[in-house]
């Protein structure tokens, strides 16, 4: 049937309209309900949906609990109490335990199965009160009269189309990013871009006691790769490349895939009987862009429809999530009185944004010849690898013993390069070469072969 000849047309009206079924548009959503406000949240697929992003931050679980999820999260996933990155000591790696985190951020996290994560908070938003809908996919918004007037949204659903009238509008569609790009907001990284080719395990090798919930970091030449234990006996597998590798890719993808992973002989050696569930392969790109702003009269950006960063940290789903009970502040406080609406989101927009950057800064030197010889060689001078700790556990926006640690860890960085003339080469032809991809214009996403 054709979207732009509906046989069936109606009108709806909500006070808020959400786009997006994923962790930021159900939290938002949920807490604007407990408000008072009429919430509709669409979703044009339907749960459960696979997604990426399975490795939760611990400062997600104080937002969790606000939400009242927190034992369905504790049910539905496994035990995180840290990172490990790969060291140059005899068991070959060292962990940042989450227990050591200098500020209040919680001891552990999760890591959970996204599409149980996703369908379990967009059934609880249900519970709050909000029409969520599934299978209901956004065609165009259009803001209409003066700033404190509606917007009219079209709906294709199944058959049938209709508007619904709504006085404000998130976008939490994740990296469709429908409003900024209808909008001409969206901005591509040009300091940083990567794509990603990933898959899940059966038998991989679990690190030994109690770090067996660890996500496990790893470089190698052409990026970053993780391992992250999943319920039931599954790891999460995959590596994070530069575009210029991945556009090496020929072939079945399945190989590449395996090809890859074995560029870094740990890692491999923890698969070495492991086998691939379903030889199902997926590759994605494009990663990292942002929009030029978070919003504007009757309409705010949520997670990742604003912003996206590299997965190397595991920001995802803690920016999108605090972000979105943020956003819900702003949005129930400029609905009762519009004309603080552009103060607060521009307040909210420079938050996000100095916290983003403070993730960026590790994130883009991640791979760098420096960082790689700091992470393999921790210190806690003055309690900096505690603060680093701090901000694995996302702990960066509101503690000053924390950020103040990350100032001088930048310091350390500067002082490791310039005391070592050849790694400090090394790391300005590092810095060149990442440069010289961006501007080759990054790569597009690509299906599985």
């Amino acid at each position: 049937m054709s979207h732009e000849q509906p046989t069936n047309v109606s009108d709806e009206r909500c006070d808020v309209l959400v786009i997006g079924g994923g962790p930021g548009g159900s939290a938002a959503s949920a807490l604007l309900a407990r408000h008072g406000w009429s919430v509709m949240q669409l979703e044009k697929a339907r749960h459960p949906r696979f997604h990426i992003g399975e490795s939760l931050l611990p400062m997600n679980l104080p937002v969790l609990e606000r939400l009242g999820v927190l034992d369905k999260v504790r049910a539905l996933g496994v035990y995180k109490p840290g990172a490990d990155f790969e060291a140059d000591n005899a068991r070959g790696y060292n962990v940042y335990a989450f227990a050591r985190a200098l500020g209040n951020s919680p001891p552990h996290a999760f890591q959970v199965w996204r599409q149980d994560f996703d369908r379990m908070l967009f059934e609880h938003a249900r519970a709050q009160g909000v029409d969520a809908r599934e299978g209901a996919e956004v065609m165009t918004v259009e803001q209409r009269g003066p700033r404190d007037s509606v917007a009219e949204v079209r709906v294709v659903d199944g058959g049938r189309t209709y508007r619904v009238q709504a006085r404000y509008v998130l976008d939490a569609s994740g990296r469709d990013a429908f409003l900024a790009g209808r909008k001409r907001l969206k901005r591509r990284n040009t300091e940083h871009q990567s794509a990603a080719i990933f898959g899940h395990f059966r038998g991989a090798v679990y690190r030994p006691g109690n770090d067996a919930g660890n996500i496990s970091i790893y470089n190698f030449e052409h990026g970053w790769m993780w391992m992250i234990p999943l319920p039931d006996g599954v790891m999460s597998v995959g590596a994070v490349c530069r575009p210029d590798y991945l556009k090496q890719r020929r072939g079945c993808t399945r190989e590449f895939l395996f090809d890859t992973l074995k560029l870094n002989p740990a890692l491999w050696g923890r698969l070495s009987r492991a086998t691939l569930i379903g030889d199902e392969v997926r590759v994605t790109g494009n990663y990292s862009y942002d929009a030029s702003t978070i919003g504007g009269p009757g309409w705010m950006l949520v997670g990742d429809a604003f912003a996206f960063l590299d997965p190397v940290f595991s920001s995802g789903v803690y920016l999108a999530m605090s972000g979105a009970e943020q956003t819900a502040m702003v949005v129930n406080a400029a609905l009762r009185e519009p004309a603080h609406e552009a103060l607060l989101q521009q307040r909210l927009e420079k938050r996000l944004r100095a916290g983003m950057r403070r993730f960026a800064f590790f994130i883009y030197r991640f791979n760098s010849p420096v960082m790689q010889h700091i992470f393999r060689n921790p210190h806690n001078i003055l309690k900096v690898e505690q603060g680093v700790t701090s901000m694995l556990a996302g702990d960066l926006f509101d503690s000053l013993k924390v950020r103040w640690r990350l100032q001088f860890f930048r310091l350390i960085y500067a002082w490791t390069a310039l005391r070592n003339l050849r790694r400090w080469n090394a790391e300005r032809r590092y810095r060149l070469a990442q440069a010289k991809a961006n501007f080759s214009g990054g790569t597009t996403p690509v299906d599985p072969a």
